[in-house]
């Protein structure tokens, strides 16, 4: 038994080889004769059964190379499926879960105790990210040093008033004592106002609960006011944003769903379209719901939106349709025991794992829908 099985993988393997690899010495190494051969054999003995490609495109595959390459059939059955609208999207931040800290006038970046945030730091609501050290000019700050030496004097002065009211308290009307005070309270006022424009630093907060997607600055650079200095985004509440050509169906919608370049499913769900279009087209936001995977602001997706008007139609797995030599979309079918047969096939992607075929087969028939690869590489 065991040796029957070592000859059977050794054939299998050997199937599997290019023909032109096999070419040798200028002979004829056709696939014609071999697949004519291969099909006048059938049923073959059970001593020499190998896989082969038949003459009219057809695979001879034996039962023990069906387990061996792991193919796997599924019966076709025709039913109503709903239309679907494949869109590309991109992952966006959700703008009410993030957002820019940046510099609301001119100054220099000044980091906090533990230095400048670190991409993907985890911050919370209003942290201090870092402070922002005004810069004022020669003149300005002249005329600030002047404007502050004023007040100075009238502040001197509204002391020595609200002092002397305050020994002639009885004999001086009520209001003019409570007129000196508050002029002495405006002044102090005044004074803090200018002082600290001239010292203070401004801190730099985050707008809101996430990580450090992007840090612009670095300590001691000097900054434009409404420049950007940070950016915070959540990761656990991001949207996908695709654009849609079809205005009409999109006001239509089922359900909608997503896959990410790297076979990552997502379940989305609707969140707001625009009404203007952009690269004539309108964009339409989708939240993607919990859990999900981990995801980067700017990937690709797939999106896939299913209407709900249905048409007649055959799904089956993403991995059973294949693209032949000219670009058609193929199935293979199984239509005996040990043979298999390519069938051009018009299908559509239905979501992110299957896709509905509209035409070419009519129901009940065996479709692979595993290992169709291993099934295209027989000759």
């Amino acid at each position: 038994m065991r040796k029957n099985t070592f000859l059977h993988a050794l054939a299998l393997a050997a199937a599997l080889v290019p023909a032109a690899a096999m070419a040798h010495g200028g002979e004829d190494h056709g696939e014609e004769k071999p697949a004519a051969a291969a099909t006048n054999a059938l049923p073959t003995p059970a001593g020499n059964e190998a896989p082969a490609r038949l003459a009219d495109g057809s695979v001879f595959l034996p039962k023990a190379s069906q387990n061996l390459l792991g193919i796997r059939t599924a019966q076709a059955q025709v039913g109503q499926v709903s239309q679907t609208l494949e869109l590309k999207g991109h992952v966006r931040a959700d703008p009410s879960a993030g957002g820019q800290v940046q510099a609301t006038q001119m100054g220099r970046i000044v980091g906090t105790r533990a230095g400048l945030p670190a991409l993907g730091q985890a911050v919370r609501a209003g942290e201090v990210l870092a402070w922002l050290e005004p810069v004022t000019g020669g003149v300005e700050l002249a005329n600030q040093r002047a404007q502050l030496a004023q007040i100075d004097s009238q502040l001197l002065l509204a002391e020595r008033r609200v002092a002397r009211y305050a020994q002639l308290e009885g004999t001086v009307p009520q209001k003019e004592i409570e007129a000196a005070r508050a002029e002495l309270q405006a002044l102090k006022q005044q004074k803090a106002a200018i002082g600290g424009g001239l010292s203070n630093r401004l801190p730099l907060k985050a707008p809101a609960a996430g990580v450090v997607s992007k840090v612009a600055v670095v300590a001691g650079q000097v900054v434009e006011a409404r420049q950007t200095a940070f950016e915070i985004v959540d990761p656990q509440r991001l949207i996908v944003e695709a654009l849609a050509y079809d205005a009409r169906t999109i006001g239509d919608i089922a359900s909608v769903s997503g896959s990410t370049a790297s076979g990552d499913k997502l379940k989305l769900a609707l969140l707001g379209r625009g009404v203007e279009l952009r690269e004539q087209a309108l964009p339409v936001q989708l939240r993607i719901a919990p859990p999900h995977p981990v995801l980067a602001v700017g990937e690709p997706v797939n999106v896939f939106v299913q209407l709900k008007q249905e048409r007649k139609g055959v799904v089956v797995p993403v991995s059973a349709v294949t693209r032949g030599a000219s670009g058609e979309q193929t199935v293979w079918l199984h239509t005996a025991a040990e043979r298999f047969a390519p069938k051009k096939v018009q299908a559509q992607s239905l979501d992110a794992g299957h896709m509905v075929v509209t035409a070419g087969l009519a129901g009940a028939e065996r479709v692979v829908v595993q290992g169709v690869a291993s099934l295209a590489q027989v000759r």
